[in-house]
C-alpha cells in the first residue's frame, strides 16, 4: 500500500475545513481534504453571522463567495405573540461587518471547496478515514477508504473539521457532556412561492411558540426558503413519528409561518437532528487539533455553528503555520483559551435565552439604545471584544438587564 505524504490533513470540506486549507494553501503547504460526503450535499446552518465575513476575507475565500449573489442579511427579527424584536447589524458596538448572508447550504460548501481546488487544494470526496495513527514520532497515519480502496496518507498535523462526524473526537475518546441544555430539530426547504405578499419577505425571522420552542424562517435568494423548529426533545417527541406529519403538526401552531406554508410541498422530507448541542474534553493535542462542530456545537438560536466554525478553522490554520514554521505555540493560550472565551460568551446567551431573560430584552419595546447595539455585536458574533460590556461582563448583565425590564413593567 503506498503512503502519500502532505503538509496538512484536513477531515471534512465544510466552512471550517476550508478556511484552514485556504489559509495554509496560501502559505505554500501542501493540504489535503478527506470528505465523506459527495459534493453538492444538503447540510443545516444556512444562517451566518458577521463575524464569518472578516474570517472568509482572511483565508481569501470571500471574493468567490460574493459572485453567487446570495442573499443579505443585515439583521434579524425575533416574534412572540406578535411582539416584535429587530435587530439591524449596521447598528451594532464596536467595528465590524455590517451585513452576511443567508445561504442554501448544499450551493455554498460546494462554492468554498472549488475555490479551495483553484487554490491547490486537493480534496477526496467520498472518502471516509477509518483510522489514525499518532505512534510516529512527528508524522501522522490516516488510513481511508475511498470508493472501496483503501489507502494511506502521512501528515505533520492533522485537523478534524468533520463536523458532526466527530472523527478524532470518537476516536481518541474526547466526547463530553454538553455546555447547554440539548435541544432537537426539524428542518426542510420550501419553494417559497408568493414571497413577495409575504410580510416577512426577505428577513429571517423567529417565532417563538413557547420558551424554549421557536421556528425559523431563512430565505435565500434561489427562491427557496429554509423552515425548521428547536424544541426540546420530549417535547418534539408529543408529535408524530413520521416527520412530515410531525413538521405539519407543529407548523400548525405557529401564528407567523402556517398560512404562507401550511399548504405547501416540502422540497425535502423533513429532517431530525436529536440533541444538536456538542462538546468535547480537549481542543487539540500533539499534532492534531478539532474545529468547528467537530469541537463543540451549541444551538442553532443565534446562528453561531459557522462563525465559530471559520473563527476556529482559522486560528487552527494560523497556529499550524507558525509551528510548521519552527516557532513556539501554547496551544492551550493561543487556541483553547482563546475559542473558549468566545464559546462561554455564547453559551450564555443561549442559556439565558431558553431561561426566557434574554428574550425579554431582545423584545422589550422600548429599549435603550446603546445596550441595543452592545447586544447587537454579540448577535454578529463579535464575542471576543472586551470592550463591550455585553461580552466583558456577560455572565451578569442580562440578568441583570431583564431584571430592570421586570421592574419597569410592574411601575
Amino acid at each position: 500500500m503506498n503512503t502519500e505524504k502532505v503538509d496538512v490533513l484536513i477531515i471534512g470540506a465544510g466552512p471550517s475545513g476550508c478556511v484552514s486549507a485556504a489559509y495554509l494553501a496560501k502559505k505554500g503547504y501542501r493540504v489535503t481534504i478527506l470528505e465523506k460526503s459527495k459534493f453538492p450535499r444538503y447540510t443545516i446552518g444556512e444562517s451566518l453571522i458577521p463575524r464569518c465575513m472578516d474570517n472568509f476575507e482572511e483565508a481569501g475565500l470571500l471574493e468567490d463567495l460574493q459572485q453567487q449573489n446570495y442573499q443579505k442579511k443585515h439583521g434579524a427579527k425575533f416574534i412572540r405573540n406578535g411582539v416584535v424584536g429587530a435587530f439591524d447589524f449596521a447598528e451594532k458596538f464596536g467595528e465590524g461587518w455590517d451585513w452576511t448572508w443567508q445561504v442554501p447550504r448544499d450551493d455554498f460548501d460546494l462554492v468554498l471547496a472549488e475555490s479551495c481546488q483553484k487554490k491547490g487544494v486537493e480534496i477526496l470526496f467520498e472518502t471516509e478515514v477509518t483510522a489514525v495513527d499518532f505512534s510516529a514520532e512527528e508524522e501522522v497515519t490516516i488510513s481511508y477508504c475511498a470508493k472501496t480502496i483503501s489507502e494511506r496518507i502521512t501528515a505533520r498535523f492533522i485537523i478534524d473539521a468533520s463536523g458532526n462526524g466527530r472523527v478524532l473526537a470518537k476516536q481518541l475518546g474526547l466526547e463530553a457532556e454538553a455546555k447547554v441544555s440539548s435541544h432537537s430539530s426539524i428542518f426542510t426547504q420550501v419553494k417559497d412561492i408568493d414571497r413577495e405578499n409575504f410580510k416577512h419577505q426577505n428577513t429571517i425571522t423567529f417565532d417563538i411558540l413557547e420558551q424554549e420552542v421557536w421556528m425559523w424562517y431563512i430565505p435565500f435568494s434561489n427562491g427557496n426558503t429554509s423552515l425548521g423548529v428547536v424544541a426540546p426533545t420530549d417535547w418534539l417527541a408529543k408529535f408524530s413519528e413520521d416527520n412530515e406529519t410531525a413538521f405539519r403538526q407543529i407548523l400548525s401552531l405557529s401564528p407567523e409561518f402556517k398560512e404562507q406554508f401550511e399548504k405547501i410541498k416540502f422540497n425535502f422530507a423533513p429532517i431530525q437532528i436529536k440533541n444538536i448541542a456538542k462538546n468535547v474534553t480537549q481542543l487539540c493535542g500533539d499534532r492534531f487539533v478539532l474545529t468547528g462542530n467537530s469541537a463543540e456545537f451549541l444551538d442553532p438560536v443565534f446562528s453561531s455553528g459557522v462563525s465559530f466554525a471559520t473563527e476556529s478553522g482559522l486560528l487552527a490554520a494560523k497556529l499550524i503555520n507558525k509551528e510548521l514554521q519552527g516557532e513556539q505555540v501554547n496551544w492551550q493560550k493561543d487556541y483553547v483559551d482563546y475559542m473558549n472565551a468566545g464559546i462561554e460568551v455564547f453559551s450564555t446567551y443561549v442559556k439565558e435565552w431558553y431561561i426566557g431573560n434574554l428574550q425579554e430584552i431582545i423584545l422589550h419595546q422600548q429599549p435603550n439604545l446603546e445596550i441595543k447595539k452592545q447586544l447587537c455585536a454579540v448577535l454578529a458574533g463579535y464575542v471576543w471584544n472586551q470592550e463591550n460590556p455585553f461580552v466583558k461582563k456577560h455572565h451578569r448583565i442580562v440578568k441583570n438587564v431583564a431584571k430592570l425590564i421586570s421592574l419597569e413593567k410592574s411601575l
